[in-house]
């Protein structure tokens, strides 16, 4: 068959009625959805009535989406083994960290976001600076996702990259208006499943046809870059440092530690997730549960990525010569070009778009709610009835879909995504952390310090990547993204401590549910009681078998 221009995949009717079956399903889900949305709690926050697993499955899947698809896999085809430490250094801690600490201070205190929490912790001027930022930030990853939900349909039908931007926006705007948090998150459900179905053979098949592991290390190691992509330590061609001990640093402190627990613990995308949960217990539970998964997704995604790299000729190319007529971006599609025959095209298919649709559904969700809350609703339209303002969650669901189609365009100039979503997330999720994990455990923390350490924390992080794309900082690879986040954590420490100590903070009176020494221990402790008796829904003990399992896979495959 000849393939149109800009087509890249040869599916067959087989295919596309699967495909077909697929979004009735997606569908579906957004009108049964609908019947139980009456009020802006249930659309925003699912009247917070749904059981751990589904929110757990639901918060890993949020996080599933085109960015962990197409970017872990780019990361995989260029860096290797390294690119592992995104999941077992870069998230089972924060996301542990998030179930067992954080949960019982979003959850206890009622909040319907992040910002909210701000709010009531430092005052308008933060919350008011860490909504707008976060609906910022929404707005352009959603556009990475939509690009590379495009992206899909461009392969597979040969239609212009802007009509398949469109397409791929009215796809997940329908569900996504129609049933709010609910729709969006049970189909993040059954999109789990659809993708671990989608990616599971590819890396079956790939690895067959290199000849199982000993075969596809054997040829990493003869390729460029060789032996060090076999390896997860020291990562310096990651992270872009040529110096052992600041690689390592890099990847322990900016990525481990400051970007990683600001990505889990301040997202509101994932937070939404826990939070819609129908108990403390649960709540907690949710981003344990979801830690189980995520540290065996790798082997779905990098691996693959790996066996492109030496299986793929575009892709051999572009690592040899540094020129092909493909990106880093396109390694899955034209792994699945390559290897998988058509009916099983159609399930991998499938699942790629269901993992896009996942990650721009989240970023849809979660803005809607932080617009219309933190700002709408505290800012600009105050003491509505609730009618009104479900009805304007919908209309903003509508405005940033098409937002999105703006943003797509910007990471279509991004070689390897990851380096784009990376540079995000050391602008607003590094600042963020500082100034939630200092205001949490330091009572003496004032409002003014909040919105000063958050704004220059902000401002730093953009230095030093202006620095490193056009000043004196060599830092290719991730590197600007690490020593990014890095420095905006401890200018954002820095100056909230200084300004602290110069402002008036606030009564201790005004603070219990948001500072931990002045909580009750007993509203920090989950039930162990009715539906949440058992030692298998333990917080605890939950996170420490995960814990234990990470570290094995960090010594096994370091």
């Amino acid at each position: 068959m000849q393939l149109a221009q800009g087509q890249l995949l040869d599916a067959n009717a087989v295919d596309i009625g699967l495909l077909v079956l697929y979004f009735v399903f997606v569908l579906g889900i957004g009108v049964l959805a609908r019947r139980s949305v009456s009020t802006s709690l249930d659309f925003f926050l699912s009247g917070r009535s749904l059981p751990a697993w589904v929110t757990g499955l639901a918060f890993v899947s949020a996080n599933l989406g085109a960015i962990e698809i197409i970017g872990m896999s780019a990361n995989g085809a260029e860096y290797g083994m390294p690119t592992m430490h995104y999941f077992w250094v870069g998230a089972i801690p924060a996301m542990l960290f998030l179930g067992v600490v954080m949960m019982p201070f979003y959850y206890g205190s009622k909040v319907r976001s992040v910002p909210e929490y701000m709010l009531r912790r430092f005052g308008r001027g933060t919350h008011l600076l860490n909504a707008i930022s976060f609906a910022l930030a929404q707005i352009l990853i959603a556009g990475i996702n939509l690009f590379l939900l495009a992206s899909v349909v461009n392969a597979l039908l040969g239609l212009p990259l802007w009509v398949s931007v469109l397409i791929a926006a009215a796809i997940v705007l329908s569900y996504t208006a129609l049933g709010g948090l609910s729709a969006a998150i049970y189909n993040e459900v059954l999109q789990f499943f659809v993708i671990v179905a989608a990616l599971l053979p590819l890396t079956i098949v790939g690895l067959s046809k290199v000849g199982g592991v000993q075969g596809l290390m054997d040829k990493v190691s003869a390729s460029s870059g060789g032996a060090e992509q076999l390896g997860a330590w020291p990562a310096n061609e990651l992270t872009g440092f040529g110096n052992n001990f600041l690689s390592i640093l890099g990847v322990v402190f900016g990525l481990g530690f400051v970007l990683s627990f600001g990505y889990w613990t301040t997202n509101f995308v994932e937070v939404q997730r826990a939070m819609a949960s129908k108990s403390m217990s649960a709540a907690q539970r949710t981003p344990i549960i979801g830690a189980f998964p995520k540290m065996f997704i790798p082997f779905l995604v990098v691996i693959p990525g790996m066996i492109a790299a030496v299986l793929v000729p575009e892709i051999v190319q572009l690592k040899e010569t540094g020129s092909s007529e493909y990106t880093y971006n396109e390694v899955i599609l034209l792994l699945m070009r390559d290897l998988l025959p058509n009916g099983v095209l159609g399930v991998a298919l499938a699942g790629l778009l269901a993992s896009f649709m996942a990650g721009m559904a989240a970023n849809l969700s979660s803005f809607n709610t932080v617009f219309t809350y933190d700002i709408w609703q505290a800012y600009v339209v105050k003491d509505r009835p609730d009618d009104y303002y479900l009805k304007m969650g919908r209309r903003v669901t509508v405005g940033a879909t098409v937002a999105a189609v703006g943003t797509a365009f910007i990471a279509a100039g991004y070689e390897n995504l990851m380096d784009y979503l990376q540079q995000l997330f050391s602008f607003f999720n590094a600042p963020l952390f500082a100034t939630f994990i200092l205001g949490l455990f330091w009572k003496r923390m004032t409002p003014a310090a909040g919105w000063a350490g958050l704004a220059l924390g902000m401002i730093s992080a953009v230095t030093v990547f202006g620095l490193a794309e056009w000043g004196p900082l060599d830092l290719p690879g991730q590197g600007a993204s690490f020593a990014g986040a890095g420095v905006a954590f401890v200018v954002d420490i820095v100056v909230s401590v200084l300004v602290s100590v110069l402002t008036r903070p606030k009564p201790d009176a005004e603070l219990g549910g948001l500072v931990y020494s002045l909580t009750p221990r007993e509203n920090l402790r989950a039930s162990t009681s009715g539906e949440d008796a058992g030692w298998y829904r333990r917080p605890w003990l939950l996170a420490g078998i995960a814990l234990v399992l990470t570290i094995v896979l960090n010594i096994v495959f370091g």
